[in-house]
């Protein structure tokens, strides 16, 4: 069905100016009506219901009667506000307050407690119930299938209906796509100003991010609105439960968790505490919350606020006066008693004084009528669309019509209506609402497959349109990068953006990976300082160190963790002792170390945290420990890949989503060095064995994993002698059967005749006309048998696992050109000449490896 066409307000008046009295569904409609009343009028005229019987303005009789309730009764929180809800739903769509009782499922002593209160209690759905329009007078209804049971209780035997419906179609103007929401409330902002703001409405879920953002707009541009935030959305009323919540959580509480509260009173504290428990962040600027929190359990709902009051500089009276309606000022703040005031204020209204002038603020699930020529309808999404009541006293067909009426004449509202959406919202299609099912013609999944109109970026207005604002800037070029900032560039180079542009926070596993590294140089610069005694002790030094990270309850399996490790530590520097080298980069040597200022020694080997910069090939980073001149170790806390895992995560075209790039760049950077020798790079995982410790199985070679670089490309490898001996030694038993039948040249000539396939992938190279070559060559040389079959197999799948386990020549070149690429790629980026995507090279990142997910909004 298309939208049927609402009357305007103009023509409802025209139709029941007459009448003594006018009955609407709502109240914008009733004064839309009275301000056009043109003549002389003794009482009311237009008017709802629940008004007319209660003879003022409407009140919120659910939060009444709870008040009521918690206070002269022992029901619970939670209990009286179910009873209190179904009482009044009930009685709203069946006539009487006792109709509940009707209805075993939801009978039981506190709703037969509720009914007996509220039959006493002054509501307006008592008065609704008392009262009855006098015969006498003539009486319009409009809207009559938007009243429920209880308001048609009060007609007249006899009155007219008024069908707020014409009979032709609405012309449905087009839906304006925007990329965010941010860009929709620009729009209004763009034509709404202090002098036309009585003339402008804004439709918004109450619940949505447009409702904030339209409200903290309006007041930062001075202009006037009525409607806007409640009592409980008052950031200071809002804080001051947070404020609460905060002094309850207990010892464990982390600064992250209440860094809007800190930051409602005004105490600043570092970003890099975030992660650190509240108990244990030395910051002089949490003295007093801290001793607030101590005292929490002997402090007063009232005296709680009077101290937010004192420290936030804010005057909270209206709190104060409802703590005494709801009888818990001079109550004792608990968990359960935060749990209880949070419960009230987010499921009732309390009722604030409002402004009277401005642009006027509307929820589409209030009413139906919005009274001004121009009307902005934000979002239109599923937020919109009302959930009938799952109760059996209500008729579901009936109240999804009352529903679907009421959004047919709330879109129509104005002389001028825009409807402003958003078509994708986090990366998913916004779903519209659901009302538009029922009323548009058209199939549609998203707002843009209907008629609309889409609206790109705008940066400052010009006597042409919109244009980007220029700004003489220079960015710094960046000339090397890190192997940890190239893989964060690689996932994703908007995350790397802002990751150079927001502070993080310190992280327990940084603060426990520098402590290990820390040892690990000052055991190799004093090993004759550090004993099984010495270990006990640093073990207690390091708990310490992280013990704003770490609850009380942890902290034993911590202890167990950084003695292993300390251990394991010495374990492999004791048997592996490091080789000088003689080829270090002259700018050797970085940073401080815990360990050297604890025990008041130096640290300055010239084999441990040796720091690089190579400006040719573009790349810097830190060698943990120089075993040798050919030989690199790197610490890692985490747990172990294997070699093949660690090429697998290196590869480049595509990048791996786990992309680590550490032991390409490290040897690369060795070979600008050591050009033509064999290198090895070895990821030394000190608390992989941490398990086999306790149980006393450990290997230390379970925590090494060596990636080797050949100086020579593979296929010179491959074909080797070298290569051919240890096939032929060391393959599987087919493989060494196999070849221990032919020479050397019958292995090389295969080279020869086919070309070896850039592939790590054994079945690929088995397949390929390589491994029909070989696997010919082997029958002529060997004969045809059921092993040598087996044996070619075997000895591909061999050169497989050497290409997928260690780097060659080629594999360093072609990460050394990835390397310029991606610094001539970053600059431009900086630059300004294009955009830094959040997809990166292997398309959507991992988003496991983001940093600022907050902050990564796609609308490439």
């Amino acid at each position: 069905m298309p939208i049927t066409r609402a009357k305007p307000v103009d023509t409802l008046y025209d139709e029941v100016r007459n009448y003594d009295l006018v009955i609407v569904p709502d109240a914008p409609l009733a004064s839309g009506l009275n301000r056009r009343l043109d003549r002389p009028h003794l009482g009311s005229f237009a008017i709802t219901p629940r008004r007319l019987a209660a003879g003022r303005r409407e009140r919120a009789e659910d939060r009444s009667a709870f008040l009521e309730l918690v206070t002269t009764t022992d029901l619970d929180w939670k209990q009286a506000a179910y009873a209190i809800g179904n009482t009044l739903q009930c009685w709203e769509h069946q006539g009487r307050v006792e109709d509940v009782v009707n209805y075993d499922a939801y009978t039981d002593a506190a709703t037969e407690t509720t009914v007996e209160q509220l039959s006493a209690l002054d509501t307006t759905s008592r008065r609704l119930g008392e009262y009855q329009i006098d015969d006498t007078q003539d009486v319009a209804v409009v809207g009559h299938d938007q009243l429920t049971t209880l308001e048609r209780s009060i007609l007249p035997a006899h009155y007219d209906r008024i069908d707020p419906f014409a009979e032709a179609a609405f012309d449905r103007p087009p839906f304006h796509i925007f990329e965010s929401s941010t860009a929709i409330v620009d729009a209004v902002l763009g034509v709404v100003t202090a002098e036309n703001a009585e003339d402008v409405a804004v439709v918004a879920d109450r619940g949505s991010e447009y409702s904030t953002l339209v409200e903290s707009a309006l007041e930062a541009a001075g202009i006037p609105f009525i409607g806007g935030p409640g009592f409980a959305d008052d950031p200071h009323h809002r804080g001051f439960v947070q404020f609460l919540r905060a002094a309850t959580r207990g010892t464990d509480t982390r600064v992250r968790t209440i860094r809007s509260v800190l930051s409602r009173l005004e105490i600043a504290v570092d970003v890099e505490h975030d992660d650190k428990r509240l108990q244990d962040v030395d910051a002089e600027s949490l003295a007093w919350f801290r001793g607030f929190c101590a005292e929490i359990e002997h402090t007063t709902f009232a005296a709680a606020l009077t101290e937010y009051e004192r420290q936030s500089g804010a005057s909270l009276d209206a709190f104060h006066d409802e703590l005494e309606a709801l009888g818990i000022a001079n109550d004792d703040v608990t968990e359960r008693a935060v749990d209880r005031l949070e419960f009230y204020l987010q499921s009732y209204e309390v009722p604030v004084d409002r402004e009277h002038d401005g642009v006027l603020l509307a929820d589409p699930k209030s009413a139906a009528y919005v009274d001004r020529p121009v009307v902005f309808y934000l979002g239109l999404d599923e937020s919109w669309t009302h959930s009938p009541p799952r109760r059996p006293w209500v008729d579901r067909d009936a109240e999804f019509t009352r529903n679907l009426t009421q959004f047919q004449l709330l879109v129509q509202n104005g002389v001028e209506q825009y409807y402003l959406v958003q078509d994708t919202v986090g990366g998913s299609p916004a779903t519209p609402c659901l009302y538009f099912e029922d009323l548009l013609e058209d199939e549609f999944d998203r707002f843009s497959d209907l008629n609309a109109v889409t609206h790109g970026r705008t940066f400052g207005a010009t006597e042409d349109g919109f244009e980007k604002e220029s700004l003489a800037v220079t960015p710094t070029e960046v000339d090397t990068v890190s192997q940890s900032s190239l893989s964060t560039y690689v996932n994703s180079p908007r995350d790397h953006l802002f990751s150079r542009l927001v502070d993080s926070p310190d992280k327990d596993y940084f603060k426990e990976g520098n402590l290990f590294h820390d040892f690990a140089e000052f055991y190799v610069n004093h090993p004759d300082q550090i004993d099984p005694e010495t270990i006990e002790e640093l073990v207690d030094v390091m708990l310490d160190e992280t013990a704003s990270f770490v609850r009380r309850v942890d902290r034993p399996t911590r202890r167990t963790k950084y003695q292993v490790g300390l251990e394991t530590i010495v374990q492999l520097l004791d048997d592996r002792v490091p080789e000088g080298d003689d080829l270090l980069t002259p700018n050797s040597g970085w940073g401080q170390n815990f360990f050297a200022d604890h025990f008041d020694r130096a640290v300055d080997s010239p084999f441990t945290e040796r720091w690089f910069e190579n400006q040719d090939l573009g790349m810097k980073g830190k060698i943990d420990l120089v075993h040798g001149p050919n030989h690199l170790f790197d610490y890692k806390s985490g747990s172990r890949k294997r070699a093949s895992q660690v090429i697998k995560n290196s590869t480049l075209n595509p990048p791996s989503d786990t992309p680590n790039f550490q032991a390409l760049l490290y040897l690369s950077h060795r070979r600008s060095e050591r050009s033509d020798e064999r290198l090895q790079f070895t990821f030394f995982h000190f608390l992989e064995t941490l398990d086999d410790v306790v149980t006393g199985k450990a290997n230390l070679d379970d925590t090494l994993t060596t990636i080797e670089y050949h100086p020579m490309p593979f296929v010179d490898h491959a074909r080797s002698r070298p290569m051919f001996e240890e096939l032929r030694n060391d393959g599987a038993n087919n493989c060494q059967k196999t070849l221990s039948k032919i020479e050397y040249d019958d292995y090389r000539v295969v080279f020869e005749r086919a070309p070896l396939p850039v592939t790590r992938d054994s079945d690929e190279l088995i397949d390929s006309e390589f491994g029909q070559v070989m696997q010919t060559r082997l029958r002529e040389c060997v004969g045809e048998y059921k092993y040598v079959t087996l044996g070619c197999k075997q000895l591909l799948r061999q050169l497989a696992r050497v290409r997928s386990r260690n780097y060659f020549e080629e594999d360093l070149d072609a990460f050394e050109g990835f390397v310029t690429e991606r610094i001539a790629e970053l600059n431009r980026r900086r630059a300004g000449e294009e955009r830094f995507p959040v997809n990166g090279l292997a398309g959507e990142p991992n988003y496991r490896r983001v940093d600022n997910r907050d902050l990564l909004i796609n609308h490439d």
